[in-house]
């Protein structure tokens, strides 16, 4: 019967094996995604939506990928914490049982070469006396005693060998794992590099200034919008909003993307993009509308044009059940914009709409 620390290192093992077999099963599915996100972008490069889910999509695994490495560091890091402080008690043990040896080995073996003197003259001699039976008894127990610490040492010296064995496999192991890990990542890393840079291609080629105002393309990456979350309402760098096709306009990354994607469709049935008054708001803007306007905006560091994710439209969408507004209402979910609920009645704003990340991604 396998010991519990054999039963725990095996344990530790099976489980590292059917992590790899998890994670090879999602780079598969992953990788199926990504082949048939680029049948989509060989047949229609503008499908803006599709390859905003495709970026995400490859984000999300390379993020539970880098998951997976850390937790399986961790786990092997333990063990191998385990193994070693075990070895050192070895070690330890060793030593001792070394200190306890030898006084006990060099007696003996004095006694065996020189069998003539000391307290085992009498019994060597022949001599069958109280003084010869002690001796007797006495070398008796001097080599059970010898006998006993040499099975010790070689039990000691199999257990050493044992868990240095277990040492090795699991260190090589996790070697083999780390590096099939670090390939998955490096992997999903150039896939993810390469939907995003099919996505700033497409963004430009339907006029959307991806590098306008100084700012880097990774203003418009979908797989950074986790950046927004690092500031206040109100407060977002030009770093982490990326501008519309409409002169001056701007949300962040995800949203943009998303409602680009839905402006296009717009124009195709009505022949013209969709009309924005308003987009992404500072602070100062805000207070300077809530001000303006009371009860029609919502409280400075609370509006969801604070962090990007809210329009304001003209052109007919302005107006509640027009043409514009209810073809809006039935096709904008498509891309993850909706128009509130409150919006229809408290206050009434036919003109406002928001991006919904959980919709989006559905």
């Amino acid at each position: 019967m396998p010991s519990p620390r054999s039963a725990g290192l095996v344990a530790v093992l099976m489980a590292m094996v059917s992590m790899i077999s998890v994670t090879s099963s999602g780079t598969a599915q992953a990788r199926s995604v990504t082949q048939e996100k680029k049948v989509v972008r060989e047949e229609d490069p503008a499908n803006l939506n599709e390859l905003r889910r495709s970026a995400e999509k490859s984000s999300k695994a390379l993020a539970e990928a880098t998951k997976a490495l850390e937790q399986r560091q961790a786990t092997l890091a333990k063990a191998d914490k385990e193994l070693k402080g075990k070895l050192d008690q070895l070690r330890t043990a060793t030593v001792a049982l070394s200190k306890v040896r030898r006084p006990l080995a060099d007696l003996v073996q004095s006694l065996y070469q020189e069998p003539s003197g000391g307290d085992m003259a009498p019994f060597m001699s022949g001599e069958d006396d109280a003084t010869s039976l002690r001796a007797l008894s006495d070398m008796t127990y001097l080599v059970s005693g010898r006998d006993e610490v040499l099975a010790d040492a070689g039990r000691l010296y199999q257990e050493q060998q044992k868990l240095a064995n277990q040492a090795q496999d699991l260190r090589a192991t996790k070697l083999l794992v780390e590096a099939q890990l670090s390939v998955e990542i490096d992997t999903l890393r150039k896939r993810s590099a390469t939907v995003v840079k099919s996505l700033s291609t497409a963004l430009a080629k339907l006029g959307v200034r991806v590098n306008q105002g100084g700012r880097s393309g990774a203003a418009c990456d979908p797989t950074r919008v986790s950046a927004v979350a690092e500031y206040p309402n109100g407060l977002l760098p030009k770093s982490v909003l990326c501008p519309l096709q409409q002169p001056g306009r701007e949300l962040r990354a995800d949203a943009a993307i998303a409602f680009v994607a839905l402006s296009e469709a717009y124009k195709k049935q009505f022949g013209k993009s969709m009309c924005v008054t308003d987009s992404y708001r500072n602070l100062g803007q805000q207070q300077a509308i809530f001000y303006r306007r009371p009860g029609f905006a919502a409280v400075p560091g609370r509006s969801n044009h604070g962090l990007g994710l809210a329009v304001d439209l003209c052109g007919g969408v302005d107006v509640f059940r027009s043409v514009q507004f209810n073809w809006l209402e039935a096709n904008s979910k498509r891309f993850g914009w909706i128009h509130p609920d409150w919006a229809y009645h408290s206050p009434f704003e036919p003109w406002h709409w928001e991006y919904d990340p959980k919709l989006a991604a559905s």
